[in-house]
């Protein structure tokens, strides 16, 4: 490796690992806070916050990787664009095409790793997260009510409330439990309950209480102190992955099945490889800046071409899953298109093609 690569592929590093740092702090910070929103409402394990942001940092990993590839190449060629190191490598005879070798040295491990990450990482981290969900959801209804917050169980026809829990999960004080049947609702509060196994069912032993059932349709009231009570609580829902979406097959699945949506799927993923093997290319291009504008506008631009495309892959995953095209037909709209555009494009700037070239003028017609 030459002078000029070694040193092209030196930056191209520095600053790929810097944006790589940036774009993940970013992206994990939004998950952060969604998930403690999540959790602060009940929707997910407060004990298991960080795993599912390191779940979801997994699966997110490889768009993010093909974002950091985009945006180092186009800074580190902008730059040089900026400090007309660019002129002096084009006067000294070395075209644009001739970057394209330090690129692919150094680009080939990412591509590598953002084929991983898109066929294996992302699946497995969506069964993770499902599975996380799925055992939370599953939990006995005591067991989910966070102290001092209104709680609706699992099946939705009751209502939970404690005022204190121990650090037993299965001790809470100050119960209060409301239920509704029809035109009957039945408030049952208590000083303290714990949750006790009678013939495998789960209850909770209420202590010194009292349950009021109110028929809303009469208006009849009836209130009945007691100083042990067991309520049922509904059993534990087994841990079973139902529903399984495309997100968590694998990607041998998705090749093997012929559903639509699967396909649509399986197109999602490759399309993040080629993509990422596109826009690399692409940057090379897009970073040709004017030194008076600066480099603003060449980021903007890459920005630009990177959201529409990856909107274009989730556009085309839903064509495809709605059967407006087939998957061989968006494949080649998309990335046909895209590899096209930029072959012509390195093609101009290669051997300075035009259109008026193909198009003879009058001037030449009288001449000859």
């Amino acid at each position: 490796m030459n002078l000029i690569q070694k040193s092209i592929k030196n930056e191209l590093t520095r600053n790929f690992g810097g944006s790589t740092v940036i774009l993940f702090t970013i992206v994990m910070t939004i998950m952060l806070i969604r998930i403690l929103g999540q959790a602060s409402k009940g929707q997910a394990d407060p004990s298991e916050v960080i795993l599912l942001i390191g779940l979801n940092g997994i699966g997110n990993a490889a768009p993010i990787l093909i974002l950091s590839l985009f945006i180092s190449v186009v800074y580190t060629f902008s730059r040089m664009y900026l400090d007309s190191e660019m002129v002096i490598w084009f006067s000294s005879g070395i075209s644009l095409s001739y970057f394209l070798k330090p690129l692919a040295k150094f680009s080939w491990p990412i591509i590598v790793a953002i084929t991983l990450l898109s066929v294996g990482a992302w699946p497995w981290s969506n069964t993770q997260t499902q599975l996380l969900k799925n055992k939370f959801e599953s939990r006995s209804d005591i067991e989910r009510v966070a102290p001092g917050k209104f709680q609706e169980s699992s099946s939705q026809g009751l209502v939970f409330f404690i005022e204190k829990k121990k650090q037993d999960d299965d001790l809470a004080s100050s119960v209060f439990i409301s239920k509704v049947e029809g035109e009957t609702e039945t408030i049952t509060t208590a000083k303290a309950g714990i949750v006790e196994f009678i013939s495998g069912e789960k209850y909770i032993a209420l202590t010194k209480g009292q349950q009021t059932i109110l028929n809303h349709s009469t208006g009849e009231t009836r209130i009945t102190e007691f100083d042990n009570f067991k309520y049922w609580i509904n059993p534990i829902g087994k841990q079973i992955l139902t529903g399984i979406q495309s997100q968590m097959l694998s990607t041998f699945d998705l090749i093997v099945s012929p559903d639509s949506i699967n396909r649509g799927e399986l197109f999602w993923r490759i399309g993040l490889i080629l993509s990422a093997i596109n826009l690399a290319m692409l940057a090379i291009q897009v970073s040709s800046v004017n030194p008076r504008v600066g480099r603003s506008y060449s980021l903007a631009m890459a920005l630009l071409c990177f959201f529409g495309y990856n909107n274009m892959l989730n556009i085309g995953k839903r064509l495809i899953a709605e059967k407006t095209f087939t998957f061989g037909e968006m494949m080649l709209m998309l990335h046909g298109t895209a590899s096209l555009i930029i072959l012509i494009w390195y093609l101009h700037t290669e051997f300075n093609l035009s259109w008026r070239r193909f198009i003879t003028s009058p001037t030449a017609k009288l001449n000859a």
